[in-house]
């Protein structure tokens, strides 16, 4: 599973040959082993390819890997595609695919990762195109896990500390573009590579701007200088007119994101569980999908994506008692004369998440509860507040991946450096799911494990979760063979055309 706090709102323009796209955050590693940003992962997946991957409707099919079986329940035999290669000509073997293991599982690598390994046994070459994967127990992920990128070995095979290497600057890929030049804080270029196994694009470029300043993108999107972007449930209501929706097809399906109100579980103030549930239970979620989303969103009531085999129906949305609320706080010590008080901190670039946590602090108000905002630039958050736990509560969001893992942020033992059970959560009964998990690879069995773990997270409140928005995109008409599903537009890209 990869990282994805998500920071990046994109835009995509056409002219002639190129697709455009702006981008508000620059990423930080140009390397899927490393990609733990919403941008760097954004580009990296242009830029590289896994043994498998996710098909339009959401099933598991192969990427770089040609066929695979399973010999036994613990032993993948998987074959490479005899015409893949890296960017640069050579050929992608059985030793690029044991590279990348070993690179992910080293100690010295820091990723989000890593977890998904810990029930590889060892991984052997075969042949050049073969290898052979043994897990320790049967593994629910044992083909997900192999979605990530590969990278190369011939070049990186002497590289003493792959967390530092220019590689993450200038990376060499197998993916359906290729990387021109990348520099902190300007724009990407890309470009159609034209011994990509699946056929060359049929779109030569693609330019990601830089632009930090969202309302900027906005303004090129209805200049026609941008054919594909994101838009947000005001512009799609208020700032665009008929003509706009001429010209472009408006795509709205669930975003596989939620947000969340996170807890440091580790601060006196949030041990009590009363005050988180007070909390809650001061919360309209309802009225904050209507007032940042006008209705374009869903309330978000636990960890795993609507309509999944993890989710738990039995889990109703939790509904708003200022009475009990403050019943709660009197319990817990607090009242008119003595407040509880605490600081939420967000970031910049995310006008909907400060929004969000300004209704948060007016609905809190009705319970006495002074909640305090604080608002910082992205990097900055994620490396003075974030990683090192040093807050008392956060706004943030989230990815829902189509096959859930909640072992990086709900297993206590992802509770660490590097790790990302940021609230501090620890569930021996949560742990015990997850681990009984790992090693069922029936979905009927997994997902009674996971609905167990969907109710438990939710009745302990380490987290309020509060709304799944819907992504709205806008699609120019010029570009022909865009196939909407519910994973997204981007799955057909390299058939994309311009219509003449």
């Amino acid at each position: 599973m990869k990282f994805l706090l998500i920071n990046l709102i994109f835009f995509i323009s056409l002219n002639a040959s190129t697709i455009t796209l702006s981008m508000s955050s620059s990423p930080s590693r140009l390397n899927p082993v490393l990609a733990n940003d919403t941008a760097s992962s954004e580009i990296s997946d242009w830029l590289f390819n896994g043994l498998f991957k996710y098909d339009k409707n959401g099933d598991i099919t192969t990427d770089l890997a040609s066929s695979y079986k399973f010999e036994t329940p613990t032993k993948l035999i998987v074959k490479l595609k005899d015409n893949a290669f890296w960017h640069d000509k050579q050929k992608v073997t059985s030793k690029d695919i044991v590279f990348t293991y070993e690179q992910i599982i080293n100690p010295k690598v820091f990723n989000s990762i890593k977890s998904n390994f810990n029930e590889v046994e060892n991984v052997k070459i075969v042949d050049d195109l073969t290898v052979e994967i043994n897990y320790k127990n049967p593994y629910f992920k044992a083909l997900e896990t192999w979605m990530v990128g590969l990278l190369p070995y011939h070049i990186l095979k002497d590289e003493e500390n792959l967390m530092t290497s220019s590689f993450n600057k200038n990376p060499i890929g197998t993916g359906s573009y290729m990387l021109k030049e990348f520099k902190i804080g300007q724009d990407i270029e890309l470009i159609a590579n034209p011994d990509y196994f699946e056929g060359k694009p049929k779109i030569d470029k693609i330019l990601y701007k830089f632009l930090p300043d969202l309302n900027t993108s906005f303004l090129y999107l209805k200049q026609k200088k941008l054919d594909i972007g994101t838009l947000d449930p005001i512009q799609l209501n208020r700032q665009i007119d008929d003509n706009f929706k001429k010209d472009y097809t408006i795509i709205q399906k669930p975003a596989f994101t939620y947000s969340y109100l996170g807890f440091n579980l580790k601060d006196e103030k949030f041990k009590d569980k009363k005050i988180r549930e007070a909390i809650s239970l001061a919360i309209n979620r309802q009225e904050l999908v209507d007032i940042l989303f006008f209705g374009y969103g869903q309330v978000c009531n636990g960890p795993f994506m609507p309509h999944s085999y993890a989710y738990n129906e039995e889990v109703k949305p939790v509904v708003q008692d200022i009475k009990r609320a403050k019943e709660l706080l009197k319990e817990a010590g607090y009242d008119e004369k003595n407040p509880f008080t605490f600081e939420v901190i967000t970031n910049t670039g995310n006008d909907i998440r400060v929004n969000a946590a300004q209704i948060l602090q007016y609905q809190l108000q009705k319970i006495g509860v002074n909640m305090k905002i604080r608002v910082m630039e992205w990097q900055a958050f994620l490396n003075t507040v974030v990683h090192p736990r040093k807050f008392e509560a956060i706004l943030l969001g989230w990815s829902m991946p189509l096959t859930p893992d909640a072992y990086p942020l709900w297993h206590s033992s992802s509770d660490k450096l590097g790790g990302f059970n940021l609230a501090g959560y620890k569930n021996d009964r949560v742990d015990e799911l997850i681990e009984k998990g790992i090693n069922t690879i029936n979905k009927d069995e997994l997902s009674l494990i996971y609905k167990e773990i969907f109710k438990t997270i939710a009745d302990d409140l380490p987290y309020l979760f509060l709304y799944i928005p819907d992504g709205i995109t806008a699609v120019n008409n010029k570009i022909e063979n865009i196939e909407p599903t519910f994973t997204g537009i981007l799955h057909n890209q390299k058939d994309w055309e311009i219509k003449e």
